[in-house]
């Protein structure tokens, strides 16, 4: 198991501690750090099954400042943007083999167990 993970976010943090509760040392993705690529990203979202809009952070000053509420931006727009700004990727996010899910709420980690 992978997770895509920001030691600062008490969400992240408590999926990190449901699955080593449960005998699960996932591959820690500090993303802020090691920021994946485009393509990366969007074999990610593919794994999730959603869109990449779906998978931002709206609430990030990014967010405002790239005008990526605009629908007419691509997906490919949007997954540069996130490549560009982590912090506009939503966190945090399991995969194992070709699923993936967002921890949100933390328990949703658990579904790949």
């Amino acid at each position: 198991m992978q997770l895509y993970h920001n030691p600062r976010c008490s969400k992240s943090r408590q999926a990190l501690s449901l699955l080593e509760e449960r005998g699960v040392s996932p591959q820690i993705i500090k993303y802020l750090d090691e920021t994946p690529s485009v393509s990366e990203l969007a074999e990610v979202i593919k794994k999730l099954g959603i869109t990449p809009r779906e998978l931002l952070r709206k609430g990030e000053a990014a967010y405002k400042e790239l005008n990526l509420a605009d629908p007419a931006l691509s997906d490919q727009h949007i997954i540069q943007a996130m490549q560009q700004n982590p912090k506009l990727i939503e966190r945090p996010i399991a995969i194992v083999d070709n699923k993936a899910v967002i921890g949100r709420p933390p328990e949703n980690v658990l579904e790949l167990l």
